[in-house]
């Protein structure tokens, strides 16, 4: 199963409250926590990789806090996943380093490597702005080859 973990889920939830202030101000780890109903100790840790990967600005001091260091719309889920996850791959062969003992004989690794792609461009193409507003599962229909429907999401 392709699953974020925990903490990645927190992370763009934490993102997202971030990019629904208008005015973009500052926000502190204990405020944050509040809000999302998260321990503190897990939203601090959260931070602190966001900042250290460019997604957030530390600003210190007794009114210190985070900010965003882009406007929301120019921040990628695919950056995000990437700072809080590592490299995304489908598999072990997609994303460096590989651990996989068969890669150099594999059959099938270039079709994984196309899968991967069409996963990071997708993930690429959502920004932290749209994050902010829910949609509906309708709005994309994803189908096979043959044109049967799988998935889709309703435009928002």
């Amino acid at each position: 199963m392709i699953r974020m973990t925990r903490l990645t889920d927190y992370g763009i939830m934490l993102l997202t409250l971030f990019a629904r202030d208008s005015k973009h101000g500052m926000k502190s780890a204990r405020d944050l926590s509040q809000e999302a109903k998260l321990p503190l100790p897990t939203v601090s840790k959260i931070l602190k990789l966001l900042a250290r990967h460019g997604l957030l600005e530390a600003h210190r001091g007794v009114r210190g806090g985070f900010t965003l260091s882009r406007k929301p719309d120019a921040i990628t889920m695919a950056e995000v996943i990437g700072a809080l996850e590592g490299p995304i791959g489908v598999t072990d062969c997609c994303a460096p380093p590989s651990d996989c003992g068969i890669e150099k004989s594999c059959i099938v690794k270039s079709n994984w490597l196309r899968i991967n792609k069409v996963v990071l461009e997708a993930l690429a193409r959502i920004t932290l702005a749209e994050m902010t507003h829910p949609i509906s599962f309708d709005a994309v229909p994803v189908e096979w080859k043959g044109g049967t429907r799988l998935a889709a999401a309703q435009k928002g």
